[in-house]
Order: structure tokens, then C-alpha cells, then sequence
């Protein structure tokens, strides 16, 4: 990185490029670095899709999925490091910056980060402008495995895996009222986007004769499952649905080529009984088939799964109960996310050991017991300084899910 001729940076300051909509990351993080007492400042970036339609549209679909303000949306974003001079920014999924301006960015000294909440090789969003920008990165965290090896041979500094997590504030359990609480009662929810290829598993449930409710985008598109579609569930909805359901499903979108999702931390932490996808991702954190929650591997195995789960009441109760303790007590936050991600201070966990955490991913055994004897060293000899918990949480829970 080209040094500034002064570090005059705020260094404990952050400029989030996200969407502040409730269920996005970037709302998330916010709320995290506010949680660890970070000042925070957030540039939206729905700021860089503001123009016609038609224009979005072109941009889109002709100019190589390019958002029509790049270039001034990028201006303003720099325009406000040379004002606030934070000492971090953090930039969520295909965050629309240029490549010249993250170079003028860490010009300033202000290190730049990327969550990348996508596939950036996912044809239907692949987008030339922001390959050649994500070098530019001092670092990119990635919640999926598939993309480690790409991104660093894309030239990438420094790579490291970090899985999503959910929201406290958003993520809780909360049961309807009486009066309403039919409207959410079903056998199976689902939320998230009609992607192609969830669709067989959908609608072999619905083949079944099971009550089915699903919440998400483009549900309704579909004449098999537009009866069952429930529209867009704002979180106090979302958190009524998982209470009412006896199932929430857990699919992960392939092409995104993805290990988990959101919903592997949001769905336990409201609660549900979740019935998941098998992945190596979602094994490592949430642990063996029947522990907290059930895999499935294909359409055939979920009828199987999901017929067993049904008629077995009691082992619902079980498995949404472990699943929810093992979720919220196994360092899963975005708080704890966003402490792995900044440097050393009095909330937050060392960069890096947070680096040598990441390397640990790789070695579970080995990871839960160093975090495990660390834990219990530091308890009796210095009470778990507050600095180090996190790090020593992290090396238990981002392997295990916060198994002890």
C-alpha cells in the first residue's frame, strides 16, 4: 500500500458500502460495529441503481451487469474518506466501487475490506468492473469455500474464509398471537429466492400433499407454487413463520456455488427446526446429522427426512432447542464476524490471530481443543480478558458452531 504522507486516519472509524435495508449485511454489520462501540458511517449503495428503469435495465443486461452510477457513486465514496478519514472500510458483496478508486482509498491509508456475500462467478451476475476492482482489496473474506482458490489466483492480497451469522436484534424466537397464529401454521416454510434448482425439492413437498409456505422473491412467477407463496416477510413475520412452522428448510444456492447461507444461523436463532441441506459447510458448523439438526441430499431423501420429522414431535422440540443453544452461544453474531475482521482494540479480537483462527478452519479437531484449553487457561489465570474471548470463542465456535 502507496503510505499517505501523514496518517491522519480515524483509528477507530468505519465507512460501511451496503445496503442499509433491515435483512442486509450491510445493516447487519452497522448495527455490529455500534454493538462494539466502532463509529460507524454507512454509504448506500442502492444510491449507485438510482435512474430509470429502462437505464438499470441497459446497464444491467447490455453494459456487462454495471450499475448506471458507478463512477459517481464510487466519487461520493472516496469523497467521504477524505472527509472522515476512518481507518477501515468495509464493503458488502459487489460493492460498486472502481478499482481506481479503492487504489486512492488505500492512498489514504484506509484499509479496505470486502465481505463478499456472492459468488462473483456466478453467470447471472458476473460483472467485469468489479473483477478487476476485488485485487484492490487489502482483503476479501468469503462465506464460501468454492471461492478461496479463485479469488487468490485473481491476485487477491489476503483471502480468508468467514462464515455468515445472524442478527440478535432480528433473530429471535417470537411466537404469533392467538388470534393469528393460523395464518402462519404449515408443515414446511421456506424463505428465500425461487432458484431453479430448489425448485424440485419444493415441489416435491407440495407432490406430497404437505402445507407449504414460501416467503422470498419469484415464488409467485411459478404456477406450481404461486398458491403456496406468502409474499416478502419483513422480520417480525419471518420470525412468526419459523414459530408457526413444524419444518424450516434450509437449501443453499448452487450457483453461488454455496456451502451455507444466511438462513443455516438466522433459522436456529429464530428457533426453527431446520432440515438442511448436506454440505461439508453446513456439517462443520452445525455438526453430525441428527445432533441439532437433519441433512438431506436429494428431493427423495427430504421426503424421507421430512415425513419422519413430522411424525416425531417431541424430536422437533429437541432438535430446535440444541440447534438454537448451539447457534447463539457458539460466537455466530455478526458482532463476532466483525470482530475477527478489524485490528486490535479494547472490544475486539487481534487481526492477526484472527488470521491464525482462519487457518486453524481447516483443522477442527485441532482448533476446538487449542480454543478449549486456551479458554480455560485464560479463565483461571486472567478471568477471559474480554480482548481475548473472541478469539478464543471463535476458535471453538467458527469450527464447530460453538460446540464445547
Amino acid at each position: 500500500m502507496t503510505p499517505a504522507k501523514e496518517n491522519t486516519a480515524n483509528t477507530d472509524a468505519l465507512l460501511i458500502v451496503g445496503n442499509p435495508a433491515v435483512f442486509h449485511i450491510g445493516a447487519h454489520f452497522r448495527r455490529a460495529a455500534e454493538d462494539i462501540s466502532v463509529p460507524v458511517h454507512l454509504c448506500d449503495t442502492r444510491l449507485a441503481l438510482d435512474a430509470p428503469w429502462p437505464v438499470v435495465q441497459w446497464n444491467w443486461r447490455v453494459l456487462g451487469h454495471r450499475p448506471p452510477r458507478l463512477n459517481s457513486f464510487s466519487r461520493q465514496v472516496l469523497s467521504e474518506c477524505q472527509t472522515l478519514r476512518p481507518a477501515w472500510l468495509l464493503a458488502t458483496g459487489m460493492a460498486p466501487l472502481t478499482a481506481d478508486t479503492l487504489r486512492r482509498l488505500r492512498e489514504l491509508n484506509v484499509t479496505c475490506l470486502n465481505y463478499l456475500t456472492d459468488d462473483p462467478w456466478n453467470p447471472a451476475h458476473r460483472a467485469g468492473w468489479f473483477l478487476d476492482a476485488l485485487p484492490n482489496y487489502d482483503q476479501v473474506y468469503s462465506p464460501r469455500r468454492a471461492n478461496l482458490d479463485d479469488l487468490r489466483k485473481l491476485g487477491c492480497r489476503q483471502v480468508d474464509y468467514l462464515p455468515f451469522a445472524y442478527a440478535p436484534h432480528i433473530h429471535y424466537p417470537e411466537s404469533a398471537a392467538p388470534e393469528e397464529s393460523a395464518r402462519y401454521q404449515c408443515d414446511v416454510l421456506f424463505y428465500g429466492g425461487a432458484d431453479q434448482d430448489r425448485m424440485p425439492y419444493i415441489v416435491a413437498l407440495l407432490e406430497a400433499g404437505l402445507a407449504v409456505h414460501l416467503y422470498g422473491g419469484y415464488w409467485e412467477r411459478h404456477a406450481r407454487t404461486r398458491p403456496h407463496f406468502k409474499g416478502h416477510a419483513d422480520p417480525t413475520t419471518l420470525r412468526k413463520a419459523v414459530a408457526g412452522a413444524k419444518i424450516t428448510l434450509c437449501l443453499v444456492r448452487r450457483a453461488n456455488r454455496d456451502g451455507h447461507v444466511m438462513r443455516t444461523f438466522e433459522a436456529p436463532a429464530m428457533g426453527g427446526c431446520m432440515l438442511t441441506e448436506d454440505t461439508p459447510e453446513h456439517r462443520a458448523l452445525l455438526g453430525p446429522d441428527g445432533d441439532a439438526v437433519v441433512y438431506f441430499d436429494d428431493p427423495e431423501d427430504l421426503m424421507v427426512k421430512t415425513n419422519w420429522l413430522l411424525a416425531n414431535p417431541e424430536e422437533r422440540s429437541r432438535l430446535a432447542q440444541t440447534a438454537h443453544v448451539h447457534i447463539t452461544q457458539g460466537a455466530h453474531r455478526y458482532t463476532d464476524r466483525l470482530r475477527m475482521m478489524l485490528p486490535a482494540s479494547d472490544e475486539r479480537a487481534p487481526r492477526s490471530m484472527a488470521v491464525a483462527v482462519n487457518a486453524l478452519l481447516d483443522d477442527p479437531a485441532r482448533a476446538r481443543q487449542t480454543g478449549a484449553n486456551a479458554a480455560s487457561a485464560f479463565d483461571q489465570e486472567f478471568r477471559y480478558d474480554r480482548q481475548l474471548a473472541p478469539v478464543l470463542t471463535a476458535m471453538t465456535g467458527l469450527t464447530s458452531g460453538g460446540r464445547p
